[in-house]
């Protein structure tokens, strides 16, 4: 036995069943110690974005993280951009990267980088083995380190000696992980206050508050004070569906946002932060909070928001009352020979998703177009891109797929983004996961035609247009798909896409729609 043996089975004491992995030599000795040691799933990606999406994805739909394992500074470096993503979803994700054993650093070999430099901007903490006999003690700091209580990336640095080292630490026992921060009852107190005292209250509701729990507190908080509901724009998980508190979501654009907020004279922050825009722009605010609105926060992203808010809602001495549940007989009508738009993507859904899905949204322009279709469908969890790093829904649903192996689990995704990361498509065949890819295909970056309009850069010309284009050539996402194992279909009309989505439902294994939009 070595030292990776011991750091392997500590991994698993704290509950960490999953490793996202595409190592290298320098990560040869924790390979073999993931194929010795029950316990773990060992799950192989082509491309470690892959494997940091899929990790990000696992944790937000478990609640606890996954392991990824790769090859040094140049591996960590190409899984940055989803890492950046589960940072800003405060997902925990125990992020494993081998590095050169410590005397052959000095050598200056061609992969030699710094690995901890690399990790640092999208970890919430960095640690580096220094020495075999600390493995174990490491490995349980960096799974605390992702409970926060800030949940976020935690990156361990494992040199390739430290790994194959016969120094054998001790395997530790589980330890209590913390939780989120219990919010003081004087800030309770000042909020329920301050609530009952305004006259045109907006609670923004972000992270753990948009889950069911807490919808369900911010409904009846509305009820008692006449609030109304938002949430952030790009919340990492939100309870959807039918007999559920609906907030509206906080539009994208800055001037939309401060118009939607209007003349709230009272902003109460539960589970976020106050709003800014997503971009500065020439002669536009970048904070969103009206001028007129005094800002109060519940409670942060660190914060027991779930527990704060039914706390206000108990304060406010309001019991929840039964909702409405709309009647689903009554889908719009689908009109099978119209040209297929989001929102016919949207209808099928609405008409065939199962109870309990999981939807993985990296489609930008046309997520959005789908999103308000089933605001009171069927029941199902709605991902958000969180961090705006495009490239996270395939990989983010084979991190879902794996922590909810019974639910049926989607991936939207535009053409240009799933470009990014479409590896993923291999493991969902390799693992015969249960996902639904849908491809919008407009053969552009859609949303950069929008924004470079809006920042004032003027018109386009020829190459700009071309810088924005995807159809010379047009990807065949069919042919892609069959490529890494995945059937593929194409959909043109509204009824074409609503017989694709029912054989997709009715197969085994993934599936991928391209929606010609």
């Amino acid at each position: 036995m070595f030292a990776a043996e011991s750091l392997v089975r500590t991994l698993i004491n704290q509950g960490v069943e999953v490793c996202f992995t595409n190592p290298g030599t320098s990560e040869m000795h924790m390979v073999a110690a993931l194929d010795r040691t029950e316990g773990m799933q060992s799950v192989l990606c082509l491309f470690e974005g892959v494997a940091t999406g899929a990790a990000d994805g696992y944790a937000r739909m478990a609640d606890k993280p996954a392991c990824t394992l790769l090859h040094l500074g140049p591996g960590a470096g190409n899984g940055l951009a989803n890492l950046h993503n589960a940072r800003r979803a405060h997902a925990p994700v125990v992020n494993i990267v081998g590095d050169h054993a410590r005397d052959h650093i000095k050598l200056d070999a061609p992969l030699t980088s710094d690995a901890a430099g690399v990790c640092r901007p999208m970890s919430r903490w960095v640690g580096c083995v220094s020495d075999a006999a600390e493995l174990s003690t490491m490995a349980v700091e960096a799974v605390r380190q992702s409970y926060g209580p800030e949940r976020g990336v935690a990156s361990l640095i494992l040199p390739a000696d430290c790994a194959w080292s016969d120094e054998e630490p001790d395997v530790l026992d589980a330890v209590a992980m913390p939780g989120p921060t219990p919010v003081a009852d004087d800030r309770i107190a000042d909020i329920a206050a301050a609530l009952k005292a305004a006259d045109k209250p907006v609670i923004l509701l972000g992270n753990d508050a948009c889950r069911e729990a807490g919808l369900s507190a911010a409904g009846r908080i509305a009820e008692a004070t006449g609030a109304r509901l938002f949430m952030d724009t790009f919340v990492p998980r939100i309870a959807r569906g039918h007999g559920r508190v609906s907030p509206k979501r906080l539009a994208y654009f800055g001037e939309q946002a401060i118009e939607e907020l209007g003349d709230a004279d009272l902003l109460v922050i539960a589970g976020s932060k106050p709003p800014v825009a997503f971009f500065a722009y020439p002669g536009q605010p970048g904070e969103l909070t009206p001028g007129s609105a005094r800002s109060e926060t519940l409670a942060g992203p660190a914060d027991d928001v779930i527990a704060a808010l039914e706390a206000v809602a108990d304060a406010l001495d309001i019991t929840a009352t039964p909702l409405d549940l709309p009647d689903l007989s009554q889908a719009p009508k689908l009109f099978p020979d119209e040209a297929l738009n989001p929102g016919y993507v949207g209808i099928s859904l609405l008409r065939h998703m199962p109870e309990d899905s999981v939807i993985c949204d990296d489609a930008t322009t046309s997520g959005m177009g789908v999103f308000p279709w089933i605001e009171h469908g069927p029941r199902h969890d709605w991902l958000c891109l969180t961090g705006g790093a495009i490239g996270s829904g395939m990989p983010q649903a084979v991190g879902a797929a794996l922590a909810c192996p019974d639910r049926q689990v989607f991936a939207l995704c535009g053409d240009g983004a799933a470009a990014y990361t479409l590896q993923a498509l291999w493991t969902q065949a390799r693992e015969k996961q249960n996902v639904i890819n849908v491809v919008f295909a407009n053969h552009s970056y859609l949303v950069l035609n929008v924004e470079l309009a809006r920042v004032g850069a003027g018109d386009p010309g020829p190459a700009a247009q071309q810088m924005l284009s995807l159809d010379n050539p047009k990807m065949d996402w069919v042919k892609l798909a069959e490529g890494f194992g995945v059937p593929g279909q194409r959909a043109a009309t509204a009824g074409e896409f609503d017989d694709a989505l029912k054989r997709a439902l009715a197969a085994s294994g993934p599936q991928l729609i391209v929606a010609e939009i």
